[in-house]
Formats: C-alpha cells, sequence, structure tokens
C-alpha cells in the first residue's frame, strides 16, 4: 500500500517535482489560538564566557551561567536585544537563521528565528515544542548545539551552535560526490553521534544532507531533530522523514523504531559516495517499490567495502540491520575513517 500524499506544508520538495509527506493521519492537531513553547530559559548561558559553554550541565534551560544570584535570574531572560545580528545564514518555510554575537560575552552563535503564526498555520507547533525540548538537552562534539531559547509575541528565537562551513548538502552539491576517505569519516561521525542520540532514547527519523551541517574544523554535527522523538518504547508509528531516506517499514505503515535512523545511514552513505540517493527514480511508486524491495544499483567506482557496509545497513527486516556500534568496527570504516582522521579540507579555492 502507497503512502498518500497530503497538503502537509512540511513536504520535501525533490528535484524532480516529487514530494513527500512529512505528517501522520494520527497527527494531533494544535490550538491556534496560542503559542506555547517550554519554559523560558531563566539564565544568560553567554553571560560570560565560553568556558561556561563548554562546562554547562545539562538542564531544562540549556546552559546556566558559571554564577547565578537568585535575585538577578529574572531580569537574566533572554531577548533578541542581547544579540547584535549579522548576516542571513539561511531562510526556512517558518522562518530565517542569522549569524549573531552575544553583546556581553561577543561569542558568536546562530540564531534561528520562527514565526509563531506560520508553525500554527501549519500545525506543527508539537514538532517545534519536541525540537527545543530534545535539542537543548543533547551534548555531544558532532551534534549542533542549542545553547538556550526565548520568544516574544509573534517569534521564538534558538540560541545555536554556528557551523562556518554550511550545510552536508551544498558540499556535496559542490563536490558532485566524496571520496571514500571522506565519506567514511562523516559515516564515522555520524555513527557515533547516533548511538549516543539512542543511548539517550531519541530516534532522530529525517537523516539527510539537508540536515547535517559541517562545523569550523569540517566536523559533521546534526542539526535539526524537528522530527526526532524521545521513545523510550522504541516503537512509532508517525510516518515522518524523507522520501528518499523512508525505511521499508515506514513506508509500509508497520512500526518502526531506532532501527530506522540505522537505515537511513545506509541511504546516506551511499548518496555521500555516488551524489544521489540509493533509491531515486523518476515517480514516487518506482521510489517505493525500489525501497521496498531494496534495488540498488552500484557505479563501478564504490569499493566492494563500502558496497559491504551498505548492504549490512539496507536491510528490510529492521532487527538484522548492522548495530551501530558495529558499524565503527566495519573493515571499510578502519580503512578509510580510523579513529582521529579528519575530513579532507576543501574550500572553493580549491576546484580551480
Amino acid at each position: 500500500m502507497f503512502v498518500n500524499k497530503c497538503n502537509c506544508k512540511e513536504n520535501r520538495l525533490l528535484s524532480d517535482g516529487r514530494t513527500v509527506c512529512k505528517c501522520s493521519a494520527n497527527t494531533q492537531k494544535m490550538a491556534t489560538d496560542s503559542f506555547k513553547v517550554p519554559a523560558v530559559p531563566v539564565s544568560r548561558p553567554l553571560q560570560n564566557n565560553t568556558k561556561v559553554i563548554n562546562e554547562a550541565k545539562d538542564s531544562s534551560a540549556c546552559i546556566k551561567p558559571e554564577s547565578s544570584n537568585k535575585k538577578d535570574d529574572k531580569k537574566k531572560s533572554w531577548s533578541v536585544t542581547d544579540f547584535d545580528l549579522g548576516r542571513p545564514l539561511g531562510k526556512g518555510k517558518f522562518g530565517n537563521v542569522y549569524l549573531a554575537r552575544e553583546k556581553e560575552s561577543h561569542y558568536v552563535v546562530a540564531l534561528k528565528v520562527l514565526f509563531k503564526s506560520q508553525i500554527l498555520d501549519s500545525e506543527i507547533e508539537h514538532q517545534v515544542r519536541r525540537e527545543v525540548e530534545i535539542q537543548c538537552r543533547l551534548r555531544h562534539p558532532n551534534i549542533l548545539r542549542m545553547y538556550g531559547y526565548f520568544h516574544d509575541e509573534k517569534r521564538i528565537y534558538l540560541i545555536l551552535e554556528y557551523a562556518k562551513h554550511g550545510a552536508l548538502y551544498k558540499l556535496l552539491k559542490e563536490r558532485g560526490r566524496f571520496d571514500e576517505k571522506t565519506a567514511a569519516i562523516y559515516i564515522r561521525d555520524l555513527t557515533k553521534a547516533l548511538i549516543y542520540c539512542h543511548t539517550k532514547k531519541v530516534i532522530h527519523r529525517d537523516i539527510k544532507p539537508e540536515n547535517l551541517l559541517i562545523g569550523h574544523n569540517w566536523e559533521l554535527k546534526i542539526a535539526d531533530f524537528g522530527w526526532s522523538v524521545h521513545s523510550p518504547s522504541s516503537r512509532r508509528m508517525t510516518l515522518c522523514g524523507t522520501l528518499d531516506y523512508l525505511s521499508p517499514e515506514m513506508i509500509d505503515g508497520k512500526p518502526h523504531s531506532y532501527a530506522v535512523d540505522i537505515w537511513s545511514l545506509g541511504v546516506l552513505c551511499y548518496e555521500l559516495l555516488v551524489g544521489l540517493p540509493p533509491f531515486d527514480a523518476k515517480d514516487t511508486h518506482q521510489t517505493y517499490r525500489k525501497i521496498r524491495y531494496v534495488i540498488i544499483k552500484y557505479p563501478e567506482f564504490v569499493s566492494e567495502k563500502a558496497k559491504d557496509l551498505m548492504g549490512k545497513l539496507l536491510v528490510i527486516n529492521p532487527e538484522q540491520r548492522l548495530p551501530l556500534a558495529h558499524v565503527l568496527q566495519h573493515p571499510w570504516i578502519l580503512e578509510n575513517a580510523p579513529e582521529g582522521a579528519q575530513p579532507t579540507v576543501y574550500t572553493a579555492e580549491q576546484q580551480s
């Protein structure tokens, strides 16, 4: 049974005009009279210096300053006037991301500005809340940090780590495809981040190049948790993600678990090496068919060890997919991405 297209505004437009629904029929509609976000932080995470960021402990308010006076806490709530705004870093359906600098510490961040009205109109309030609640608690070198958040009457502001080199998607399009060493390093680092997420009972559910950023030292960082879920039970039913990355159990409407991220890791590995996702087709039905029966064609330049890894990740039965811990021990990873290996530095000047 194929997944029907709906009018959800969170569809990803693909290169051939196809879209994929990112909502589910049983998603509860949100009230449109007000927008609620998790409790506003009373602390100023960037108040003193970068040491605060590196040493901060997990808390519902993200990061707390090194020292805090209870009498001053209420005065230290964030507002947009605490930041100098710079150039736009990206634009989305529900707002924009700006380069920004906190005035007191001069710490550079990315400020994601979302419009409440657009979020309410699209009925994705639950996703925004979930994104904030999950990402704010994650601490891993390959996951983009959320330092804090606040909101006013019309907007929500997310204070995010600044990833200097932008989206992996853009870098991949510039290069066409990555060499095996670079691809293996990014797969290695993403695997580490997913292992961490799963230990925290978080399923990401939307791994793709657009949701991965490249940091100052060309390190990979998971950046978007809009479709992630904290799932101690590990069994979910919601259809979400991007068409080319959907797992067989998702398109068949079956319960899914952490194994959907393992499937997406295999799809990403193929796309990094080839430049296109493995199940790309002329129309949606062909893509579904390829996914359902794992119909893949490997170009000649893809090594046997890389094929072996992808073959063990892209398995129909979720329980038979290679565990993430074993991915790090796979010969292709050990050969091309030993511990400490860094991606080849890539700049526009190297193209000329």
